[in-house]
């Protein structure tokens, strides 16, 4: 059958694939759209298998919180070139994931790729297709979310670090309190709230090589375990939510920081992605 400009300008509208594709796909689907759409979607998962050895290092971060601060999410989707992560559409589509994320608040990364993203299309789906259309490598990589009393979502200029923290008081200044948590999480990137957050395995390796790098300037045997673990003290300074200087005021760690703010006022969970 014959395929007429309108065809495909209206495949394009709901796909956002080029004119050529959807040409293509509307004449193996012999003109129609929902076959065509799956011919796209299937071009997509050519491509992705095609391209799965690729490093898809570029992307965006994107956070956000609901209108009564009480949920946060934060997604990464990556791509394999700065240009395409810094296109309108590229931008948008993470945007619309988030937004999706926010609403449903889904358990875990893969509840969310199973979601609908529009049209009955999932978002895994949706992916696969933007993979066709763009002809770069996409993946959906990082999905968290925290509840609280109240949430602060911050996003770096750029979309390549964002940060989620809540805290468990709703009222004004708990809320400003958030925002500067927020920002310390997504500038000096704490692995753990406290020390007893560390996983046991990071312990370890920092206390061997605290030991090593004791052991190389030439000390004792008999003190390389004490150095050890004032170099480790040194560490959960330096990774730690609370033990780190605020950046507001270096002369104060976090948890001072609180306890002048409210000693009642604590930090229930925070989460942090960023691309290299």
């Amino acid at each position: 059958m014959k395929i007429t400009a309108a065809d495909i300008n209206e495949l394009r509208k709901k796909t956002g694939a080029g004119m050529m594709d959807c040409k293509k796909a509307l004449q193996e689907a012999e003109g129609d759209h929902e076959k065509a759409i799956e011919y796209l979607r299937k071009k997509g998962q050519k491509m992705a298998a095609k391209r799965s050895d690729r490093d898809a290092a570029e992307g965006v971060v994107i956070a956000k919180s609901t209108a009564d601060n009480k949920n946060g999410i934060i997604i990464c989707l990556n791509c394999e070139t700065d240009f395409v992560s810094k296109n309108e559409d590229f931008v948008g589509f993470a945007t619309k994931i988030a937004d999706i994320a926010l609403n449903n608040t889904p358990a875990d990364l893969d509840a969310l790729k199973a979601l609908e993203f529009e049209g009955g299309v999932s978002v895994g789906d949706k992916i696969l297709e933007n993979i066709a259309k763009i002809g770069e490598k996409l993946e959906l990589s990082g999905y968290e979310k925290v509840e609280a009393d109240a949430v602060f979502a911050y996003i770096h200029p750029g979309n390549q670090v964002g940060s989620i923290v809540g805290v468990t008081k709703s009222d004004d200044q708990a809320q400003e309190v958030a925002k500067d948590l927020a920002l310390q999480v997504a500038a000096m990137a704490p692995i753990a709230l406290d020390k007893d957050g560390v996983p046991t395995d990071v312990v370890e390796k920092e206390i061997e090589i605290g030991k090593e790098q004791a052991r190389a300037e030439g000390k004792p045997e008999q003190i390389l375990e004490k150095i050890a673990m004032g170099k480790l003290n040194k560490f959960y300074s330096e990774v730690t939510l609370l033990n780190q200087s605020f950046i507001n005021d270096s002369k104060k760690s976090v948890r001072q920081y609180l306890q002048e703010v409210d000693k009642d006022l604590e930090i229930k969970d925070f989460k942090r992605f960023a691309l290299a």
